[in-house]
């Protein structure tokens, strides 16, 4: 029984939906982290210069629940989900980007080349990926059936 039910879920989402939804729960459980146990913020002066990273965290959850419930939408109105699932990294990336270039966060650098490749370069590829790349396979013929 679950493995039918996973299979319709499957089915109605598609490939691109299965992972807009797993993203989206990512990003979300990402932001709650934030506020329950918020981490150092170092690396993040940037943001934190504005607000603290629990104000920060529902930045991830908003676009989180909105890269989730845009799993549920069809193609080519489910680009919302890849534009706010793309907006964190990229502003963590920016963060760490500045605080290698001002010198607070050496190991920033490293950081924010992961947020770049991990998060956004797998999104953006994500993005472009047709929900189906390959054509069904031919039927052949049936045989002995003449009409």
């Amino acid at each position: 029984m679950p493995c039918r039910a996973a299979r319709r879920v499957y089915k109605a989402l598609g490939r691109r939906g299965c992972f807009l939804a797993i993203l989206g729960t990512g990003k979300t459980c990402w932001g709650v982290s934030f506020l329950v146990t918020p981490p150092d913020d170092q690396g993040l002066q940037l943001l934190t210069q504005f607000c603290g990273l629990r104000h920060w965290s529902w930045l991830w959850i908003i676009c989180g629940l909105v890269t989730f419930l845009s799993a549920f939408l069809r193609i080519g109105r489910d680009r919302w989900g890849f534009v706010a699932a793309f907006i964190p990294p990229t502003v963590w990336a920016i963060a760490y980007t500045v605080a290698v270039i001002s010198g607070d966060y050496s190991r920033g650098g490293f950081v924010a080349l992961w947020y770049l490749t991990s998060h956004c370069g797998v999104i953006l590829w994500a993005s472009t990926v047709p929900e189906y790349s390959v054509p069904p396979a031919p039927r052949s013929p049936r045989r002995g059936k003449a009409a």
